[in-house]
């Protein structure tokens, strides 16, 4: 193997720098290390229990679980997927990642809501985002509406012959309905608001035939067999890396030379970058000597990168049916329909529209979701201050005082120093060019320098799947195969 004896670091020891590390050795790669700045692996993936439960404060889904999917192809052949996961049946389901998931409806009135009086509002809410996704760029509203939630501005005009024969009680509950809709919505797009979401973007997003799935055992046995085909010593912790020094002009045989933050410098030929985007956004000006090329500072700030958290909350009983996988909460005193609050000191918690039942469960679990700077500033509250607030909102919309939680927990994703948030999106003004530019190798190729000095991995990279574990994993072998076939061309030439 012509690269067998290059050095290559890896900075993050996320999926998509252990796919590099462990496709690079595979092909015969030898000197080959991981740098991660925490004292764990998984990046965004984070596995841990609540009480007597497993409970995922990162990624919790495979997305598109079908063999189109290489992250399900990785974990079934590692024997972590329930049976069902591997039914024809399962993987042959295209539900655009929207499941019809069984549903209970809870009003801020205290009142359950008959799935029947708000079915509308969740026909309509499918149609509006298969429509939406069919976007064309000769369609004339985009260039004066660019954002995804431009379809939702025709919502009240759209609905007077659809919804002519009720009266407008029922109607303004169909309008809070679907505001619990999409505030879930910017949930999926670790967005703020719709608004910020790119339409053209949005499309671009591809998803995979079958039904969510999850790993037995949590996502954290998916790293701890990747890493087991990893050399021992491959990884080093609670080692920060404060710079790249790239471009180096010199005739010796260092190419790149990562500084960490212990003063420490290590030299490479190759160092594959898979931080997270919220990570370059708030250090690319300082992580790099010489700085960025300025096209590829544009795209770094261009493309869109939010906060999606969980709040967990466990009872002693259920409070929900036996056979329900999602409640939603159901504000009645909004006017219109809205995906993000006025006042988000006083009101974010109404950002928490919807609650997913934790299965499977030994106990009684719902994971709540809540994104944009609503979930950013929950992070700030004070411990206790949260769960009372959770308290009461569990009391509000069930009517019943009772009801105690046992545990509640939060993420916080928008506050930890490496991630800076949870995963990327299409924000307005993205470009498919942008997303080549941030994964474009330094130098460029037309710098006359030893080329692949720097390479760029991590799900914000991905063309397609950007904000999954499988766009992580693809990224992480794309670098590798870069790499590997650099080397191959090289030695054919020799």
């Amino acid at each position: 193997m012509a690269g067998a004896d290059c050095r290559v670091l890896i900075v993050g020891c996320g999926i998509s720098g252990v796919a590099a590390a462990q496709r690079l050795v595979k092909s015969g790669f030898k000197q080959v290390r991981i740098l991660e700045a925490t004292g764990r692996s998984g990046g965004r993936i984070l596995t841990e229990t609540l009480g007597a439960d497993i409970i995922e404060v990162g990624a919790a889904s495979i997305h598109g679980p079908s063999e189109e999917n290489p992250l399900f192809c990785v974990a079934r052949d590692y024997g972590l997927l329930a049976p069902e996961a591997l039914t024809q049946e399962n993987q042959s389901m295209d539900v655009d990642e929207r499941p019809p998931l069984v549903s209970n409806w809870f009003s801020s009135a205290g009142q359950r809501l008959s799935s029947e009086d708000v079915s509308p509002a969740l026909n309509l809410y499918n149609e509006i985002m298969d429509a939406a996704s069919q976007f064309t760029s000769e369609a004339p509203c985009w260039t004066i509406h660019p954002s995804i939630h431009y379809p939702t501005r025709l919502i009240p005009s759209g609905v007077a012959g659809r919804w002519k024969d009720k009266d407008e009680a029922s109607k303004n509950l169909l309008f809070c309905a679907l505001s619990a809709l999409f505030k879930l919505t910017c949930c999926s797009n670790a967005s703020n608001s719709m608004d910020d979401v790119d339409w053209a973007g949005f499309c671009t997003y591809e998803s995979l035939c079958g039904l969510d799935c999850t790993i037995q055992g949590g996502y954290g046995l998916l790293l701890k067999n990747m890493m087991s085909e990893l050399p021992a010593d491959a990884v080093t912790y609670n080692r920060p890396v404060r710079c790249v020094h790239w471009n180096s002009t010199d005739d010796s045989k260092t190419s790149v030379t990562v500084e960490c933050e212990d003063g420490e410098r290590i030299s490479a030929d190759h160092v594959i970058l898979t931080v997270s985007l919220g990570y370059l956004k708030m250090h690319y000006s300082t992580l790099f000597r010489p700085q960025l090329p300025p096209h590829k500072v544009h795209s770094i700030q261009n493309l869109g990168f939010g906060t999606c958290n969980k709040v967990f909350v466990e009872f002693d009983a259920p409070w929900w049916d036996t056979d329900c996988e999602i409640i939603y909460l159901l504000w009645k005193d909004e006017e219109a329909i809205l995906d993000q609050v006025t006042d988000v000191r006083k009101n974010w918690i109404r950002k928490m529209s919807a609650f997913t039942v934790h299965k499977p469960s030994e106990s009684f679990i719902l994971c709540g979701w809540i994104a944009g700077h609503e979930s950013e500033y929950m992070e700030s509250l004070p411990e206790e201050e949260f769960k009372q607030s959770v308290t009461e909102l569990i009391h509000q919309f069930t009517g019943n005082p009772a009801i105690m939680p046992k545990r509640i927990f939060r993420t916080r994703w928008f506050n930890n120093p490496w991630t800076c948030g949870s995963y990327s999106n299409p924000a307005v003004g993205w470009s498919l060019q942008d997303l080549s530019n941030l994964r474009e190798p330094l130098p460029s190729k037309e710098s006359q320098s030893q080329p692949l000095q720097v390479l760029f991995a991590g799900e914000a990279t991905h063309t397609c799947y950007y904000s999954t574990v499988h766009g992580a994993l693809l990224s992480g072998w794309r670098e590798a195969k870069r790499l590997i076939s650099h080397y191959s061309a090289k030695h054919q030439d020799q």
